[in-house]
This record gives structure tokens, C-alpha cells and sequence, in this order.
């Protein structure tokens, strides 16, 4: 499948090269997948039982990676362009969850970050955590067709503007009360008559009927399994040594599940 969508965009390889750069991608998604994000075991796997005998060792192989982590997502969008074209997909649903870089004893240390930008609050589970937010849209089915990086501390309410311009015409979203902004609500279905039905607080101006609450929340539980799925890819700890490696990770856990919940 990662080839096909290679060629269909006219990806070419160096030809001087023993190991395309499909077979990276997919080395990389059994990483997230199979392995927790270990590179190194997902490596050993491909050349013992021979799927790739002329895999490239854990160093050439994070290079590599990194030279293509911007085409990671390109094929995430592809994929992600199926449901909301071809099967006209108009439902779907924003949550965020906090992935944090450290531990918070641990900040000051922190190489990867420097900033308090970083620093966020999760309301829910009642803590702070030092690192970035996952923002993620899924389908009503579960399936994750668009994310997007904020750091820590930026508002979710923020983030859904930049989610908006991802979904088709007359498309509704639900999300949680994090999201509540009725100037783009408003802006939303002005635009392209996209319905925001995000739950509203209890000194809410535009109040919901029962029915309405219980539609949102209903929804909202369907990206909580999607989050939830997305947690259990996770090691203890996930090992990067720069930001960019770090988002990389995080792209792989999020394209491998929505290539799991594609194919099955």
C-alpha cells in the first residue's frame, strides 16, 4: 500500500540506494505497531524473517527517517482523503491528549524543550505535564484522519480553527467544552456550513437540549477508545533525542493505527 501511494505521487528513489524509502516507512510503522516505537527491534525483525534481508543498521536508519518525516504525514493526508472524499464522510470528531517529554522533576534537564510554552495542564487527570499536545480528528468510526502538534500550554479552542479547514462542506464536528468559541462556530458554517457541536459549559449562552447533550457525549466516547488505542502503542518512556524525533514517533503511533483500523 506505501508503495503504491509512493508512485501514484511519483515519489523516486535514489537508484544507487539497496533500501527504498517505502521499505523504511513500513520498517518504521511495525516500529509504532509491534514494538512500542523501538526501531532497533522493529530492524531486527524485517531482517530475520526476511522481509527486508538488507536492512540498513539503527543509525543509517533514523537518518534516513528523519530525511523523510515531512512525506510521513504527506501519506497519513492520502490516506486520510479516502474517507473524507470517496466515502463522503460528513461526521467527525476533536479531542486532544497531553504526550509529555519528561518527567516534571526532570525540566530543568530537559534538552529537547526549553520554554514554558511547553508547560500544559490537563484538567481531566488533574496535573501538569511538560511537553505537547496531540489534537486529534477522527472519523465516527475512530478512525484518525487529521492531528496536529501544539505545545503544552496552547488552548484547544486554538487549534480547532486550523482543524476546520481539513473537512469537507456541511461536515459536523463534536468535540468538548475545551473547544467552546462561539465567534467560530459562527465563522465555521458561514464558510462552509460546518456544524461545530462542541458540549457546552453550564453558563453557556447557547444552552443544549437533553438530546443534544447526550448525541455530543456519545460521540465524544469514540475518540476517547481512538486516544486510548493510540496510548497503548506507547513504551514507558518514548526515547528521542531532538523535537523533530520526537513528532516523528508520535506521527508513527497515530498513521499506524489509522492504517490498522483502514485495513481491518
Amino acid at each position: 500500500l506505501i508503495d503504491d501511494i509512493l508512485q501514484g505521487i511519483n515519489h523516486v528513489d535514489d537508484v544507487r540506494r539497496q533500501v527504498c524509502d517505502s521499505e523504511i516507512i513500513l520498517t518504521a510503522i511495525v516500529s509504532s505497531t509491534s514494538f512500542y516505537g523501538n526501531h532497533c527491534s522493529a530492524i531486527k525483525f524485517m531482517k530475520q524473517y526476511g522481509f527486508i534481508p538488507n536492512m540498513l543498521d539503527k543509525s543509517r536508519f533514523n537518518r534516513r527517517l528523519h530525511k523523510i518525516g515531512g512525506l510521513l504525514y504527506e501519506l497519513f493526508e492520502i490516506v486520510s482523503s479516502y474517507f473524507k472524499d470517496f466515502c463522503c464522510e460528513l461526521q467527525y470528531i476533536i479531542d486532544s491528549f497531553p504526550v509529555a517529554v519528561c518527567n516534571n522533576m526532570r525540566i530543568a534537564n530537559c534538552k529537547i524543550l526549553k520554554d514554558k510554552k511547553w508547560r500544559g495542564y490537563t484538567a481531566s487527570m488533574r496535573n501538569y505535564f511538560y511537553g505537547v499536545k496531540v489534537q486529534l480528528l477522527t472519523t465516527k468510526d475512530g478512525i484518525p484522519i487529521a492531528f496536529h502538534f501544539t505545545p503544552g500550554k496552547t488552548a484547544d479552542a486554538k487549534a480547532l480553527g486550523k482543524m476546520i479547514d481539513k473537512l469537507p462542506a456541511e461536515a459536523s464536528i463534536y468535540g468538548d467544552s475545551a473547544y467552546l468559541d462561539y465567534g467560530l462556530e459562527d465563522k465555521a458554517f458561514q464558510r462552509k456550513a460546518i456544524l461545530l457541536k462542541i458540549q457546552r459549559k453550564s453558563n453557556s449562552k447557547r444552552i443544549d437540549t437533553l438530546e443534544q447533550k447526550m448525541e455530543k457525549l456519545k460521540m465524544r466516547k469514540r475518540v476517547e477508545t481512538t486516544i486510548s488505542d493510540i496510548k497503548k502503542l506507547f513504551p514507558r518512556t518514548i526515547h528521542a533525542v531532538t523535537l523533530e524525533g520526537f513528532l516523528i514517533k508520535l506521527t508513527l503511533f497515530v498513521f499506524g493505527l489509522q492504517l490498522n483500523k483502514t485495513i481491518n
